[in-house]
């Protein structure tokens, strides 16, 4: 059942907007995702019309270049993902810069692909992307799952009058405990037997009761809670 339904969700034209402000590169990156089957509904060459053009044309993904004028590219992903829940960003950059990773994840990016990447390589990327499993080149998942450790390392202040923590269902938890340990989604439906759809809607309404915007917060909050060791 579980099979069938993330083929479904699967089958649906993908949504793209590509953002560099190299004209050539980015028509050619256009180019090769329109002739792999998605449906690319924008382009922009630099930060502010990039913001409104992905508001206009509300993309499933954004294919994102961090070096853009106007406005950095980690600026366009935080302003577009905070007002656009379900849009998400695959940063493709020619910087494998560990601060220019971690600074595109915090910033809500799904995943990181350097520009040396395959034309099959992106495709898969931002298929991927598009569901909401994190993608990065290789060498840069551990770098990510290892800032989200230190992160959670760090004492928070916690302020007296903070509500308290909503309560999540067993299921969500149990959700929250595998992304934390860096599953997929895909992994997750798997092994809890349930569809890829299902555990885009346990962590979004997850994000949604805890008040966090992205999976760095989410997974900082779980390995904080010791989850990831459950």
């Amino acid at each position: 059942m579980s099979t069938e339904n993330t083929g479904a969700a699967e089958e649906r034209t993908i949504r793209v907007m590509v953002v560099d402000d190299h004209p050539m590169w980015r028509d050619a990156v256009a180019r090769d995702l329109s002739e792999s089957g998605f449906e690319v509904v924008a382009t922009a060459g630099d930060g502010p019309q990039a913001v409104r053009r992905a508001k206009a044309a509300t993309p499933d993904v954004l294919v994102l270049d961090l070096n853009l004028p106007g406005m950095p590219g980690v600026q366009v992903c935080k302003e577009l993902v905070g007002s656009h829940p379900g849009l998400r960003v695959l940063v493709l950059s020619a910087s494998g810069e560990h601060a220019d990773v971690l600074e595109a994840v915090k910033s809500g990016a799904t995943g990181y692909l350097l520009k040396s990447a395959s034309t099959q390589e992106l495709t898969e990327a931002v298929r991927s992307t598009a569901v909401g499993d994190p993608v990065f080149t290789p060498g840069l998942a551990g770098l990510v799952l290892g800032e989200y450790r230190r992160l959670a390392s760090d004492p928070t202040p916690v302020a007296s009058d903070e509500p308290k923590a909503p309560q999540l269902t067993e299921r969500e938890t149990e959700v929250l405990r595998l992304v934390a340990k860096g599953l997929s989604y895909k992994q997750i439906a798997e092994r809890l037997v349930i569809s890829h759809r299902t555990v885009q809607n346990h962590v979004q309404n997850t994000l949604g009761k805890l008040q966090l915007h992205n999976r760095v917060e989410l997974v900082r909050y779980a390995i904080e809670r010791g989850l990831d060791d459950a």
